[in-house]
């Protein structure tokens, strides 16, 4: 009876000490808050804070060496009135396009011919993967030395062929020097495009195929009603991540070109690179990085939209 008395006596203390925080550190329902808090808090230091901190310099005078003053949006009139900055626009938009389409399509094919049953197929996927995993400074120095004006190795081909007469000035020339460092990208970034897909078509049943031989489907119409919209969730995911990479490339074109010849390759990432840390003048470099977002996100916008017209993941019918 002495202990029932006591019990009861301290029942409402107890309860009086448990707080808010006491019954969330329990709550079932915010479990998934507290597994997702350390990845949140590595985004917010090393993602969201640089990000902000970018834009708000791009709208100082800030320099190496000294912080600067706010100055509102001076750093964007000057990138209105700056013709490099506009060719630097042109130049990322042109390398973007071209090299993503390109891209897509090597990509495909080369994922539609591995799914295939060939000899040495599993040596052939690791081999696609090769300039993939290659490191990107090794990539731009080997296509560099390709690309040599005295010593290129395509160039003494095609003489020794009798296909030119004299060595082609494969970075000197404007629009050569744009072609070559998209040839470049193309080739590291077709691996990524290709084993995703190829991933992709992994998960495609091979009854759909079969049935569409048995009713005369060709070639052609098994690939656009069969291999087409089922990989149209993930095309439209490689091809962003793909947009993404080739809008913000920065390594190959640095260390082949440096932007020129006459800033006819400079994309908006070496231009900023080059207004910041070469010349010193942040607050203008950080006005091109931030002048990149709105494309991105665009980018992003697309391939979103293009998911939801097609509602593969919740088994709905298409819009």
């Amino acid at each position: 009876m002495a202990d029932v008395t006591l019990q009861s006596s301290l029942s409402p203390r107890v309860t009086r000490d448990v707080t808010a925080w006491d019954r969330l550190k329990v709550n079932r329902n915010w479990l998934a808050w507290w597994f997702m808090l350390p990845a949140a808090a590595f985004l917010v230091l090393f993602l969201a804070y640089p990000l902000g901190l970018g834009i708000w310099i791009s709208f100082t005078d800030a320099r190496i060496g000294r912080t600067g003053a706010f100055v509102g949006l001076e750093n964007y009139e000057w990138l209105l009135d700056d013709s490099v900055f506009w060719l630097s626009v042109f130049n990322t938009l042109l390398y973007t396009g071209v090299a993503s389409a390109i891209k897509f399509a090597v990509g495909l094919y080369l994922a539609i011919l591995l799914n295939e049953n060939l000899p040495f197929k599993a040596m052939l996927r690791a081999v696609v993967l090769i300039p993939f995993i290659v490191p990107t400074v090794l990539s731009a120095i080997a296509f560099w030395w390709l690309y040599d004006s005295q010593f290129s190795i395509i160039s003494w081909s095609l003489r020794k062929t009798g296909l030119i007469a004299t060595n082609i000035d494969f970075l000197g020339d404007v629009w050569n020097a744009r072609w070559s460092v998209i040839f470049a990208n193309v080739w590291r970034g077709v691996p990524f495009v290709a084993i995703t897909l190829l991933a992709g078509l992994q998960t495609v049943s091979p009854s759909l195929y079969e049935a569409a031989v048995i009713d005369g489907a060709t070639p052609w119409q098994r690939f656009r009603y069969i291999t087409y919209p089922l990989l149209t969730p993930i095309i439209a995911v490689v091809m962003t991540f793909s947009v993404l990479f080739t809008f913000t490339d920065f390594q190959l074109i640095w260390v082949m070109t440096r932007g020129g010849p006459v800033n006819a390759t400079h994309l908006m990432a070496t231009f900023s690179y080059q207004r910041a840390i070469m010349s010193g003048y942040l607050g203008e470099g950080a006005a091109i990085s931030t002048a990149m977002i709105p494309f991105l996100l665009a980018a992003i916008l697309v391939s979103w939209f293009g998911l939801q017209r097609r509602k593969w993941q919740q088994g709905e019918s298409n819009d």
